[in-house]
């Protein structure tokens, strides 16, 4: 799980969502009044105090107070009482929950232990605060911040960083918190967990003795060798390692005090100490690891069990799964299934042993299961099992096997089992988190594609679904009939998930939507509109007129672009005629530093160039064009820092191939071509054929999706080859678009998004050729994902946790996707309009059309 969502999930069961904190379970500091001044501004996690006469630079070292349930109010109050005082500007997490989740298991580890910033205004009283405050709060416990140095043996810590808000993307294209380097440049604020002094900044005198002291502890005095990190969570480590004794190869398992939290408030010293118990209680059954010592160093306690021989079960997929592949080969199809069987088999008999011993595993998924070279199977991970006898429920669990809360016991690892037979198969069972009534379809898909015995279907979906009623699965079909019927079920849901009673957000979609993107193209307000009117849905005059007074008066941090903020909204608004909010909101954009962005479609300059055009169009505002020309003119100045972008559509020089081709349309200036050439090798130059020979981005693991992998750079080459189809380098370009083609023809992927799975594959054939059978296998594979909600049917989000209605991740990319397909109509993603096999170049040469849409033939 992308530990970021976790706490998106706790607000909503529906839809990703900002955690919610009223008065009633807010920390009772935040009630106190404050003296003349002084101004409280609370924000989604955090409580912020603002002095009458701020000193807050823009960056430097910041203190943090670590707090756990037990001190949290102690801490709370001591620092209160130093800050206000001495108008030192300071924040706090507002609520036992926020502190709660901030500490679980899966929280991020770089700012977990957090409960309280304080912003130094120089070093002198940094160094006042951490001898004056550190004695104030010495011995009062907390979990250690990763991050940051720890100042004495107290819950103080210090680490330097960014104090204003400010942003700018990272090497993976995500917009990340940011900071100057010693050359002035923004540069991505690294939160990570390990502390760290920037290569510019000179440690203060005052933190040398702390560093000296953190630097003294080490493993060296231990009778194991660490040799590789395997996993990380909030709770510590987990690492492989040798006995030096003995030459034994160990697993070291760590844990951090008040650190790790699981449900029932259990930190993870204390599940720690569960699994020691437990592995000695199950100690001779075949598949449960060996207990072999158990120490603390520095405060995290450590437990060393027996090595497993093998692979975890998850890392099988990619390379064995049938349906990965463009067409299913029923030998492989024969022997998986024959495999998958066995592993089954015989996880439940080593599941049904540890139950024989009267404990339960609770936490079975794929990642605990090890796969040995024998086929053999073991499993890892006792931490949160327990007596049989205690009918417990899960409090730690991966959300693909999580069971429901009415289970307890040795019913909660048979609900697991359950889920195992589906995801060995097909594994999507994390759709369960939203509808178990899915386990139906997904026991239908896997029974037409596996030659399973329909009686291993049949009682995995009867426990799934034991306390359920009959379950109708949604259907999606690749005729007229079925696009119309589509179109109104998913538009349904979309108008009513729609808040515009909210401020913070018209349609739910992205954990992105709370981090400046609640207004663009990609998870905002305009991406929906912009589907929604492009499939011919209508404008709702309600939902049209929140964009424009939102895109007026922007909340701070929104996104400056096209795909992330202001510029997208102001394409949209141009396009439906609101002139005035359009010119408006891209006013907001012009007046930042856009002339420092990046490379990227997203959110940086090639964006800028295409919307500053279109922009130009549609309103007859022409000093746009000069900002559009410089906005270009500097991505071909800056065509060199591509080679330190992440290729990609999105990202990479896919976009700015994009904007190359369209400023070519626009100005007959054929080095344009030839640095629309350039960008996409760049791009290519990163891909790598499959086992199937399909074409794929290599970013570690192989992609295939639109932001981020090679059907992006796909559909520039499409856009390259109705330009300039017999250009010196349409050989090459044709010859990528068919391993392209290939990677877009698999018949499983693991999320429906637009941007991110099956609709962006759905979209990119469709538009080369909708008559396409691997069109028509998407039309209906999408009803796999597809959930029933308000009268329609919508689609899970990144993660698939949540629904999302947004038109990166959600319910209006697969709108537009299916549109793109079925209705007939030139609909695509903004920018683009090459049609069909012949890929004919449009009209237009010195300008394109006003509408962001291509013109309907």
């Amino acid at each position: 799980m992308d530990q970021r969502y976790e706490l998106y999930c706790l607000a909503d069961r529906f839809f990703y969502d900002a955690p919610k904190v009223g008065r009633a379970t807010e920390f009772a500091i935040a009630h106190r009044p404050l003296p003349d001044g002084w101004r409280q501004i609370p924000g989604d996690e955090w409580m912020n105090y603002e002095p009458p006469v701020s000193r807050i630079p823009l960056q430097g070292w910041k203190v943090h107070v670590s707090g756990c349930a037990e001190s949290a109010d102690t801490v709370l109050e001591r620092t209160w009482e130093y800050c206000v005082p001495r108008g030192i500007a300071f924040k706090h997490l507002r609520g036992p929950g926020t502190l709660r989740m901030r500490n679980a298991k899966y929280a991020p580890r770089g700012a977990s232990g957090k409960l309280v910033t304080i912003y130094p205004a120089d070093e002198a009283e940094l160094t006042r605060i951490i001898a004056d405050l550190g004695a104030g709060l010495a011995g009062l416990p907390g979990p250690y911040i990763l991050s940051d140095l720890r100042i004495g043996d107290g819950p103080l810590y210090v680490r330097y960083g960014g104090f204003a808000r400010r942003r700018v993307l990272d090497e993976r294209g995500d917009l990340v918190p940011a900071m100057e380097n010693g050359d002035g440049e923004l540069v991505p604020d690294r939160r990570g967990p390990v502390f760290t002094v920037p290569e510019w900044v000179t440690l203060p005198a005052c933190l040398e003795p702390h560093l000296a002291a953190r630097a003294a502890t080490t493993v060296a005095d231990l009778p194991y060798r660490i040799e590789q990190a395997l996993h990380f969570s909030n709770g510590g480590g987990v690492y492989a390692g040798t006995d030096t004794r003995n030459g034994r190869q160990v697993i070291l398992k760590e844990a951090r005090p008040h650190a790790g939290l699981a449900a029932d408030g259990a930190d993870a010293v204390s599940r720690l100490q569960r699994e020691r118990d437990m592995l000695e209680h199950l100690a001779g059954i075949d598949g449960v690891p060996e207990m072999i010592d158990y120490f603390v160093l520095g405060e995290h306690h450590f437990l060393v069990q027996e090595r497993i021989e093998g692979r975890t079960l998850n890392t099988f997929f990619a390379e064995r799964h049938p349906l990965l592949d463009p067409e299913l080969d029923p030998g492989k199809v024969a022997g998986y299934t024959a495999w998958a069987l066995r592993i089954h088999q015989g996880v439940q008999r080593l599941v049904e042993a540890v139950h024989e011993r009267g404990a339960v595993y609770h936490d079975l998924h794929m990642f605990n299961i090890m796969v040995r070279p024998d086929d053999t199977v073991a499993l890892i991970d006792f931490e949160v099992a327990t007596r049989a006898d205690e009918q417990a429920r899960q409090t730690l669990a991966n959300p693909a096997f999580q069971a429901p809360r009415d289970r307890h016991g040795e019913d909660v690892d048979r609900y697991s089992l359950a889920c195992l037979r589906l995801a060995l198969f097909l594994p999507l069972t994390t759709l369960f988190t939203q509808d178990r009534g899915k386990a139906h379809q997904l026991a239908e898909v896997i029974a037409e594609h596996f030659p399973v015995p329909q009686g291993f279907l049949d009682e995995a979906v009867a426990e799934i679904t034991r306390d359920l009623g009959p379950c109708v699965p949604p259907r999606f079909t690749p005729d007229p009939e079925g696009w119309e019927r589509s179109r109104e079920d998913l538009v349904r849901a979309i108008r009513a998930g729609a808040t515009p009673e909210r401020e913070d957000r018209l349609f739910p979609g992205d954990i992105a939507q709370f981090s400046g993107a609640a207004l663009g193209i990609a998870h905002g307000a305009a991406g929906v509109l912009y589907a929604l009117d492009a499939v011919g849905a209508g404008r709702d005059p309600e939902h049209v007129e929140w964009l424009a007074r939102r895109a007026v008066d922007p909340p701070q941090g929104s996104g400056l672009g096209f795909y992330d903020g202001l510029l997208g909204a102001a394409c949209v608004l141009a396009s439906f005629g609101r002139t005035d909010e359009a010119l408006a909101a891209a006013s907001h954009s012009l007046r930042e530093r856009w002339d420092r962005l990046g490379l990227d479609l997203y959110g940086g300059l090639p964006g800028f160039a295409l919307a500053l055009d279109h922009l130009a169009d549609a309103t007859g505002e022409e000093s746009l064009r000069a900002d559009a020309e410089r906005a270009a003119g500097l991505v071909v100045s800056r065509m060199d820092r591509l080679g330190r972008a992440r290729p990609g559509f999105l990202y990479g020089g896919a976009g700015v191939a994009l904007m190359c081709l369209r400023r070519y349309e626009r100005t007959g200036e054929e080095s344009l071509l030839a640095h629309a050439a350039a960008a996409l090798r760049h791009d290519l130059a990163a891909c790598r054929t499959d086992r199937n020979g399909a074409l794929q981005l290599d970013d570690g693991r192989l992609l295939p999706y639109i932001d981020k992998g090679s059907v992006g750079i796909g559909l520039v080459i499409d856009e390259y080859l109705a330009v300039d189809p017999d250009g010196p380098d349409a050989a090459e370009f044709v010859r990528a678009r068919e391993g392209i083609r290939l990677a877009a023809r698999s018949l499983y992927y693991a999320q429906p998004s637009l941007f991110r799975g099956r609709a962006g594959m759905l979209l990119h054939l469709g538009r080369q050729d909708p008559a396409d059978p691997a069109v028509h296998a998407h039309v209906r594979a999408l009803a796999w994902h597809a959930i029933g909600h308000a009268g329609g049917l919508a689609f899970p989000g990144d993660q698939l946790y949540r629904l999302s209605h947004d038109l990166a991740t959600g319910t209006a990319g697969v709108l537009l996707a299916l549109g793109a397909a079925l209705s007939g109509a030139p609909i695509d993603l903004p920018f683009l309009r090459a049609r069909g096999p012949a890929h004919q170049p449009p009209a237009e040469t010195s300008a394109g059309p006003t509408s962001l849409q291509p013109e309907r033939g």
